[in-house]
């Protein structure tokens, strides 16, 4: 199998001016012709994860086509709209937004605005026939026509999900696992969380899987590293024998596994599993813990749907990212290959190729169901 894991780029967030709140941050002091905004989720840029790699995705894109990036962080849900009208109002020819919970803001304001490309991470467009998000799902509007100004990037989850499980449930010696996610109602949290619970079943069907969500608050959920220390600590201190924890809550989810390399220090057979990048590079303080990470390309596909917008070449509607075009994986073992069985890693790869032939769903009832 090929463990696909994302690249940090050169441009670090470090090297930008970031102020937050509704303030801008540029990439460099010269404009540019093209001006490619990016408003953030609630959190972060230098969260190490979701923010912080969507975001260099889009540096990378700007550079590409000779052009500029700024963001804005968002601190409150909210100033969703308000920090995207901002980018309009600065005449940004690509607006990115960052997340799942902005797509009803970004449809609206891809209608309100047809000269302006949009890109939405994590955001599966869903629309009515008049071109208004609808949070019902029945999506009867076609985003080509309706909004082709608007492309939702979107990946398999439930497939790193499983790969993750399939690894959770080899190693563990109790065969009693966790995942803590950030907020359950979050599409590509409940996916990771689902499909790791699904891959560990596959290797053993009486396995015991604890998924447990932090808050549906979302600076809670996804930016509270001390929060997400505590709820993990509670956790295993209510179940003393989880010795795997998959964490997909973002910067909380930084919290956990600080929380879990405590743990292996008091004993050995505790691992924990990152998310969204290759957490043994992005968060090396946990890397002694990190056995793997759950990766999907944030950087590359952001990146590259930038570059379509400049080149005239996109068209409104979702781009899938899963094991069939590269656009997830696991992150390499690093100093933990020895943890990692021929055995075990057959068991990755024979799973991987179900996904990319499509015989294998990993989010269908199904998968779950031992080999």
């Amino acid at each position: 199998m090929r463990r696909t894991r994302i690249t940090t780029l050169a441009t670090v967030v470090a090297a930008t001016s970031l102020l937050v709140g509704g303030a801008v941050s540029a990439q460099s002091p010269a404009a540019a012709d093209w001006l490619v905004g990016v408003v953030t989720d609630v959190g972060t840029l230098d969260d190490r994860n979701f923010n912080q790699y969507s975001w260099e995705g889009a540096l990378a894109g700007a550079e590409a086509i000779g052009g500029e990036a700024k963001s804005i962080v968002t601190t409150g849900s909210a100033d969703y709209a308000k920090n995207i009208q901002t980018f309009v109002d600065q005449d940004a020819k690509v607006i990115v937004t960052v997340g799942f919970a902005l797509g009803a803001d970004t449809a609206a304001a891809a209608v309100a605005n047809p000269d302006i490309f949009f890109i939405g991470v994590d955001q599966g467009i869903c629309i009515d026939e008049a071109g208004v998000s609808d949070p019902t799902f029945p999506c009867a509007g076609d985003p080509a026509v309706l909004t082709p100004n608007y492309q939702g990037i979107v990946f398999a989850e439930g497939q790193p999900g499983y790969l993750a499980g399939i690894v959770a449930a080899k190693v563990s010696k109790s065969q009693h696992i966790a995942v803590i996610g950030g907020a359950g109602f979050i599409p590509a949290v409940a996916n990771y969380a689902n499909g790791y619970a699904a891959g560990a079943k596959s290797i053993n069907p009486d396995i015991k899987v604890e998924i447990q969500y932090v808050s549906e608050d979302l600076g809670k959920a996804f930016n509270d590293p001390a929060g997400g220390k505590a709820f993990a600590e509670q956790l295993m201190q209510l179940y003393p024998d989880i010795d795997v924890v998959f964490q997909a809550a973002g910067k909380t989810g930084n919290g956990v596994l600080q929380a879990v390399c405590e743990a292996k220090a008091e004993n050995p057979d505790v691992w924990g599993i990152g998310v969204d990048v290759d957490q043994f590079l992005s968060t090396p303080e946990s890397a002694p813990c990190i056995l793997t990470s759950a990766e999907k390309k944030l950087s590359s596909s952001v990146s590259a749907a930038v570059q379509a917008a400049a080149g005239g070449t996109s068209i409104g509607g979702n781009s899938l990212y899963n094991a069939a075009n590269d656009g997830i994986g696991l992150s390499p073992y690093h100093d933990h290959e020895a943890a990692i069985t021929p055995e075990t890693q057959a068991a990755v790869d024979a799973a991987f190729a179900a996904f990319v032939d499509g015989s294998l769903d990993p989010l269908a009832p199904a998968a779950s169901a031992a080999p």
